[in-house]
């Protein structure tokens, strides 16, 4: 209760605790739910509007071609709109599009709701996190973002378990519906959200900074941090599709494999919060390195489990990991991020994170191709070693990261 007083405290006028927790995380459950119900869906609704095996699974990559697009525009809009009209416009324009989908009986179209709903994702992922970087305090930060992260697993977990009720009694299309009403609910809680002083876009002197100049002048601290945020971006992502795969190769049954994934998943969402908290007491060190040989331990031990209880072992593991790093993404951007130019910042940490996330499935796709399924995981690992040694590089031992100072 007194750590609650001082965060209510520190929060900005206007700006109640209870009204804190529900616009800052209201929103982002909301829409997270409505993702996790869409996205399993996207590659069987395109199937059922004709493409073939290799089609489908190419149009689901729209959504991450999306978001990688939409990253530099999504901190335009966001330093030239502000935050929560930028979330709001996000919110609402996702909502449009992805109930649209519901009467869409052309592929072509629907791959262009698919790679819109990616760049809507961009915008509303970067001014949730400039928001937060302004309104919470620093000693809170890595808390604060660890929540965020572990909120959006919790709406993405329970997004897939409402989409298989929806489409027992309406079939594959009422999935959209959901997302739809899901989008329109988080942009009238985010109006509930009050503005947050933040004059990032500008200098003292009033004049307003580019995306280009601001990326310019802090290239060196975008690089610096980047490639280690891509390798945990990476190993997230591909971790999803490895377990399962590496399942089916081990003749593990879907239920059982269902039921590893679930556990995975369990150790994440009840580390979300720990990792929060010691990312602000030890500093950010203690989570980014250590996550990352504990999820390259896991991958690399995966060749070498055989049955559903060695496998379950392995990803429980790589789900301690992963759970670790609840927020770490968002924390370091938010600490490297500057106080003027920070949304455009923003977007190019995104850029990093965001290309990781979408190469993920494509280093698994080929290093199985190019030698078996036994390489993939090994591949992961030396991707997690990698990304340890660039954040351990970067990143102090305790306290966050300075902010970038380059000009």
């Amino acid at each position: 209760m007194q750590n609650t007083d001082r965060l209510r405290d520190h929060l900005p006028a206007g700006l109640t605790m209870s009204r804190f927790l529900v616009t800052a995380y209201g929103p982002t459950l909301l829409v997270s739910f409505g993702y996790g119900a869409v996205i399993p869906m996207l590659v069987i609704q395109a199937r059922v509007l004709g493409a073939t095996a290799a089609v489908a699974a190419l149009l689901s990559t729209l959504v991450g071609v999306g978001m990688v697009l939409g990253d530099l525009p999504a901190g335009w809009l966001a330093a030239k709109f502000g935050d929560k009209k930028s979330l709001i416009a996000a919110c609402i324009a996702d909502a449009l599009v992805i109930g649209s989908a519901t009467f869409v009986h052309q592929l072509w179209l629907f791959a262009l709701i698919v790679f819109v709903h990616g760049l809507t994702g961009s915008v509303f992922g970067l001014a949730r996190q400039s928001y937060l970087t302004t309104a919470v305090p620093l000693r809170w930060r890595s808390r604060a973002m660890s929540s965020l992260g572990g909120v959006f697993r919790i709406g993405g977990f329970l997004g897939p378990l409402a989409g298989a009720l929806v489409t027992t009694h309406f079939g594959i299309i009422g999935v959209f519906p959901l997302a739809s009403a899901m989008g329109f609910a988080a942009a009238i809680a985010t109006m509930l959200m009050p503005d947050v002083d933040n004059q990032s876009a500008t200098t003292k002197s009033g004049e307003s900074v580019s995306l280009w100049s601001v990326l310019r002048a802090h290239r060196h601290t975008l690089f610096a941090i980047g490639w280690g945020m891509l390798a945990v971006a990476l190993v997230r992502t591909a971790r999803q599709v490895i377990i399962p795969l590496w399942c089916d190769g081990a003749g593990v049954s879907v239920a059982t494999t269902n039921l590893i994934y679930a556990v995975s998943m369990g150790a994440e969402v009840l580390l979300f919060f720990p990792a929060g908290l010691l990312m602000d007491r030890l500093g950010r060190w203690w989570a980014a390195v250590p996550t990352m040989i504990i999820m390259a331990v896991g991958f690399a031990g995966l060749p070498l489990t055989h049955s559903a209880l060695a496998i379950a072992g392995m990803s429980f593991l790589i789900g301690v990991g992963n759970g670790l790093s609840s927020g770490i993404i968002l924390t370091l951007g938010a600490d490297a991020s500057p106080d003027v130019g920070r949304a455009q910042f923003l977007a190019g940490c995104r850029i990093f994170t965001d290309v990781g996330t979408s190469t993920g499935p494509l280093l698994i796709s080929l290093a199985t191709a190019l030698i078996a399924l036994w390489a993939a995981p090994l591949a992961l690992a030396l991707v997690g070693v990698w990304g340890a040694v660039q954040l351990a590089r970067h990143l102090p031992m305790s306290g966050q990261l300075p902010m970038s100072q380059e000009r």
